[in-house]
């Protein structure tokens, strides 16, 4: 049977054009790719990259503050909304004609429009016109999730966080994850006044509890009012702005209210529901270690799979499925020891098994588990006269000594675990780092210092 396409992709976020890009310019597949928004998905146009460059921003006015205790005549004046968000639209149009243009000279089609799934081996446009194809692939990532409560269509989440008319003066933060956390501290940054609310004890569930409390503790020192162990009961609109209704009976007016309470996969309504398709109970695509789903010509990465959601791994995972469908190469996506990074002030870098977690999966059998630790205070802000700490921590096996995991917190946190990363996935034992010399001074040769224990689990 001859196909209109060899591949059609619905999704153009980092997974969809990937695996777009290897299938047509290295697979020698004919390839189109669907998207109804803008070309390069949550990650260039409503999530990593934004967010990141507002990180940027909102590091400088602690930055001068230091500079003045480094002998510098430093001042910072007022911070000009309008022409950040200026600038910062003009790099998402940079980076989305540079997505476009990668796709283009790979020799694939674009559809600038919506496309849903008609059968196993077709797909209908928004306009009507179906094309025939061999495979298809969903890479249609995820959406903000927003509880039901009573006035939550006067809230916004992250997607609409860089498209502020201005800044606010008082904001609430609803939510206790990465996303919700990062966003408290650029927003803090940048001079607004910052409330979190969020229903569980602490913020940043599933990371190591040492690092997620002092990540916690040094927010709530620099002035972020985070209130743990309550939710938003709900939300109406006042003359002075918003006023959030707590489960504790508390009422506060915000100018600002933000939820940033997870994500869902964005799986509706793009006719997978009747194809037997496997749906998850959070609207996860449900696909094998191949990424394919139950329908063999149906394959998802990204996402809108709900494996780990970050972007390098939607990326391996649209790779892996170019090689292995289109190029005779069969290549499985590794799931297994992926690093992440919270930019949150402090950072947080994180690769591996938590202390907690580690103590849950040991069995007996496997014995103990050695934690080596070391928190302090950085010599830049200490010089500086801040409290802030880091924290350089490792989780080890006791009777092979390799690394199960590590944590750092401090600036630059993200950085530094990446090269952690490569120790740690390459199955480093602690005798590794310890014959590593340390480079001097800096915060991470505590890595490579830690000689005993604090504590076996």
């Amino acid at each position: 049977m001859t196909f209109d396409y060899d591949l059609f992709v619905i999704g153009g976020g980092s997974g969809g054009v990937r695996a777009a890009r290897i299938a047509s310019a290295e697979g020698g597949a004919k390839v189109a790719l669907a998207e109804e928004s803008r070309m390069g998905g949550t990650c260039v146009i409503r999530g990593c990259v934004p967010k990141k460059l507002m990180v940027f921003a909102s590091e400088y006015p602690e930055q001068v503050q230091d500079a003045r205790a480094y002998g510098w005549d430093a001042s910072v004046g007022s911070f000009d909304w309008t022409r950040f968000r200026g600038a910062l639209e003009n790099e998402l149009d940079r980076l989305e004609a540079a997505y476009r243009g990668t796709l283009l000279n790979a020799g694939v089609t674009i559809y600038d429009t919506r496309a849903v799934v008609v059968d196993p081996h077709r797909v209908r446009l928004a306009d009507g016109t179906e094309f025939s194809v061999k495979h298809i692939l969903i890479a249609t990532g995820g959406r903000p999730f927003v509880p039901t409560v009573p006035g939550a269509e006067l809230a916004v989440t992250s997607n609409e966080m860089f498209d502020l008319e201005t800044l606010p003066k008082r904001a609430l933060v609803v939510g206790g994850g990465y996303i919700a956390s990062e966003f408290a501290c650029i927003l803090h940054g940048l001079g607004v006044a910052v409330t979190m609310m969020y229903r569980g004890a602490s913020i940043l569930r599933g990371f190591d509890d040492e690092a997620r409390g002092i990540v916690q503790t040094t927010m709530q020192a620099r002035g972020i009012d985070i209130q743990c162990g309550v939710d938003v009961a709900g939300l109406h609109k006042a003359p002075g702005g918003i006023v959030a209704r707590g489960t504790d009976g508390s009422m506060q007016e915000f100018d600002l209210v933000m939820y940033a309470t997870g994500r869902l996969p964005n799986s509706g309504g793009i006719g997978l529901e009747n194809l037997g398709v496997g749906i998850g109970v959070r609207g996860q695509v449900l696909v094998d270690e191949w990424s394919q789903t139950a329908v063999p010509s149906i394959y998802a990465v990204g996402d809108v799979t709900d494996r780990i959601n970050l972007t390098p791994v939607a990326i391996r995972e649209g790779h892996a499925f170019a090689d292995t469908v289109f190029r005779g190469v069969p290549t499985k996506a590794d799931h297994q020891l992926v690093a992440s990074a919270v930019f949150t002030q402090p950072e947080l870098g994180s690769i591996g098994l938590s202390e907690e977690a580690a103590k849950r999966q040991h069995s007996e059998a496997q014995g103990p588990i050695e934690i080596f630790a070391a928190s302090f205070r950085p010599m830049k802000s200490l010089f500086a006269g801040r409290e802030d700490r880091v924290l350089m921590k490792l989780v080890v096996d006791q009777a092979s000594q390799r690394v199960l995991g590590c944590h750092i917190v401090g600036n630059g946190a993200g950085e530094m675990i990446q090269l952690a990363a490569i120790a740690i996935k390459m199955g480093a034992t602690k005798a590794d780092f310890d014959r590593t010399v340390a480079v001097h001074p800096t915060v991470s040769e505590e890595l490579v210092t830690m000689r005993k224990p604090v504590r076996v689990v």
